[in-house]
């Protein structure tokens, strides 16, 4: 990945901007974040890659920063399970942490949420904040909205609109078979994807709209072979992890020769199943790419001497860079002023500059559509060591994702 010092000056901008004596107030501060995610089951690989992230991305943030804080992850095992998060949130209480991050599932993170909200309201004074990474629901900032909630991914319809700018252009797409994981993120991929078709291109097909349950299906076949009768040339699916890797592999296993359009195809696992046999097939909206440049890149390339694994989840660096940068702000680690002083923040991010909406705590960012190609000079990144990666076919500003919310924030 190619590395320039323009991007990780967030912190000397920024508290140059927010004043050097912001920066005062907390430095030297322990901010402890609990991370709330599967380390057992079938999704278990994710959750170990991206708690790997949180620590590393911990340790480059620590030596600098706007806030001069240092922060600790606190890892719980939730077993993507939302009872498990509720149990894990009253375990962090007690242990005194005060900032909470998760991402796989919402489910997990509607469970969270409500955890936060109705400590929050007990215990005026103790508040806790949630950082969502991944979990992308739009209904978590739309009628589910909560003020201790802010969402660092874009969500279903914001990857939605933007794979879909990119599918209206593609006269080779004709029939689309929509297969999904039947939770709520499944749900309303299914759903996007026809209203926003129907607006865009509506002489496309779906010819097939299945829902499977979330990390329990160990064999695909059977779903291929309904999408091989449908006559689809497209596929377009929300699966992350197992779901994905096992689907694509039974797609391979049965030469299922179409287009895979995906959210997660980068996600630990499923890059070594696509394989050679994938490339030029298999494209992925995200907002971030395999070679990204800038600090997030030499990042990556840490990581994986380090680890000999992938950093795919870049919503970390937006994690510690917007509690960072609100810290500095509000000269203070209290979570109820800096939840305040997260709220509209912008600041210039590997993925171009990025804004915390006030009115429903969903950040904007551009995106990028990819497709699954050989590395070169150009693109040399090695996705899982198979010596392909994500290479940008189309990059959509911030305002192009961005859609509406229904939100009615209620503030403390």
């Amino acid at each position: 990945m190619r590395f320039s010092k323009t991007l990780f000056t967030l912190s000397a901008a920024a508290a140059l901007t927010l004043g050097a004596a912001s920066a005062m107030a907390q430095k030297g501060e322990t901010v402890k974040i609990g991370w709330v995610d599967p380390l057992s089951g079938l999704m278990a690989p994710v959750g170990t890659n991206q708690i790997k992230s949180f620590q590393f991305v911990a340790e480059v943030f620590n030596k600098n920063n706007p806030a001069g804080v240092k922060f600790e992850m606190v890892p719980i095992d939730n077993k993507l399970s939302p009872q498990e998060s509720t149990n894990a949130v009253k375990s962090l209480i007690d242990q005194g942490v005060r900032y909470i991050v998760q991402g796989n599932g919402s489910g997990a993170a509607l469970a969270i949420m409500d955890a936060v909200a109705k400590h929050n309201e007990r215990n005026p004074g103790k508040e806790l904040v949630y950082l969502n990474y991944a979990a992308v629901d739009p209904d978590l900032t739309n009628s589910k909205c909560n003020y201790w909630h802010f969402r660092l991914d874009a969500d279903t319809s914001m990857k939605m609109e933007a794979l879909t700018a990119w599918m209206k252009d593609q006269t080779d797409i004709k029939k689309v078979y929509l297969i999904n994981q039947n939770y709520a993120h499944g749900h309303q991929v299914s759903k996007f994807a026809k209203e926003t078709l129907q607006r865009k291109r509506p002489d496309i097909q779906i010819v097939g709209d299945d829902l499977h349950p979330l990390a329990q299906v160990r064999d695909f076949a059977p779903y291929v072979a309904k999408i091989k009768a449908s006559g689809a040339d497209t596929v377009l699916t929300g699966n992350w992890g197992s779901d994905l890797t096992l689907l694509v592999k039974a797609a391979n296993d049965a030469g299922l020769n179409v287009k895979f359009l995906t959210y997660y195809a980068g996600v630990t696992g499923t890059p070594t199943a696509l394989g050679a046999g994938a490339a030029g097939r298999v494209y992925a909206v995200a907002y971030a790419h395999s070679n990204m440049p800038g600090e997030v890149g030499k990042i990556a390339n840490d990581f994986k001497a380090k680890f000999n694994d992938d950093y795919y989840t870049l919503a970390v660096n937006h994690a510690f860079a917007l509690l960072s940068n609100a810290m500095a702000a509000a000269k203070t680690t209290d979570p109820a002023k800096v939840a305040a002083a997260m709220e509209g923040l912008k600041f210039k991010s590997f993925n171009g500059e990025v804004e915390m909406r006030k009115t429903d705590h969903q950040l904007q960012q551009g995106l990028f559509v990819t497709v699954w190609k050989k590395a070169d000079a150009k693109a040399p990144y090695s996705v899982e060591n198979t010596g392909y990666n994500f290479q940008p076919v189309k990059a959509y500003d911030a305002y192009v994702a961005s859609t509406p919310t229904s939100c009615q924030m209620k503030r403390p």
